[in-house]
């Protein structure tokens, strides 16, 4: 009898797919706007894995054609210096999006940080502002991981109006805009997480189920409803006996793969997105602040 494996939502090639329109679109609008976009990401600390990551979002932005105004600051940097940074850039009328890169040295407030960020420069999507406008149904950035897998459900043509969708994890990166997103789309939505009673039985009538929760091999293929669309949003590094690490999700992959009818992989699903959507979120501020 022949096994049946899950469709890949791949996203890795629409995240490339996405990278060609953008650099078509600035490519157009850069001479007659005079300037290309411009991102500023603000790294405090030595986190080797955020270094890697804004290594790959100014990378990237090359690639599109946006300009980098990245800045690194020592972990001892204090909130006043980094407020005056952020009031200077919320100024700078090359700056189209700023971004603090997450998590934060102990000592600085992350929320009250991002809430010095000016809403229409906050291309991480995270001020209370345009969350509010989520919630509001009112256009705005919306948070860049909810998004790309929005636009990852999308570009496979996965119907959401009326389908049974859950969310597990309840964060405000992800979770709880992810649930808004949804919503917006006419699912009929349950937000589960880590201390929902009877997980395995919320997840079973999940048409559309999003594992959100940090927690590596949280669903097993057991609590997967045959055909369902399984969306990993997790990351999360594991060291083998060997001293190796890699990369998992927080669904086990090669079990639900024979239960799901579509599945994301991790790496390569909605990680390439998340940064797809933050360089989208970018030019479509560029867009906003030059009237185009």
């Amino acid at each position: 009898m022949e096994t049946k494996t899950a469709k890949l939502l791949d996203g890795k090639a629409l995240a490339e797919k996405i990278y060609k329109e953008l650099a078509a679109t600035i490519a157009e609008l850069k001479p007659k706007i005079g300037r290309p976009p411009g991102l500023a990401v603000l790294m405090v600390g030595d986190n080797p894995a955020s270094a890697a990551y804004v290594r790959n979002k100014e990378k990237t932005c090359a690639k599109v054609g946006i300009t980098s105004f990245g800045q690194y600051f020592p972990t001892n940097t204090t909130f006043t210096e980094l407020e005056a940074v952020i009031a200077q850039l919320n100024q700078d009328e090359q700056v189209d999006g700023i971004l603090v890169q997450l998590p934060l040295p102990g000592h600085l407030d992350s929320i009250a940080l991002l809430h010095q960020i000016e809403p229409d420069k906050d291309v991480d999507g995270l001020h209370a502002v345009n969350l509010g406008r989520l919630v509001r149904g009112e256009a705005g950035l919306r948070s860049c991981t909810p998004a790309g897998v929005m636009r990852l459900l999308e570009e496979y043509k996965i119907p959401l109006e009326g389908k049974q969708a859950v969310v597990v994890g309840r964060s405000i990166l992800v979770g709880k805009p992810m649930a808004l997103m949804l919503l917006e789309a006419n699912a009929t939505v349950t937000i589960a997480h880590s201390r929902s009673q009877d997980l395995k039985t919320i997840t079973q009538n999940a048409d559309i189920l999003i594992a959100a929760a940090g927690l590596p091999g949280l669903i097993t293929a057991d609590m997967v409803k045959p055909g369902a669309v399984v969306v990993d949003v997790g990351i999360n590094r594991l060291t083998d006996s060997s001293g190796k690490s890699h990369l998992v999700g927080d669904i086990d992959f090669a079990a639900t793969a024979r239960v799901a009818e579509y599945l994301t992989p991790v790496p390569g699903g909605i990680g390439p997105m998340t940064v797809a959507m933050l360089l989208q979120n970018t030019v479509s501020s560029y867009l906003q602040a030059t009237n185009h």
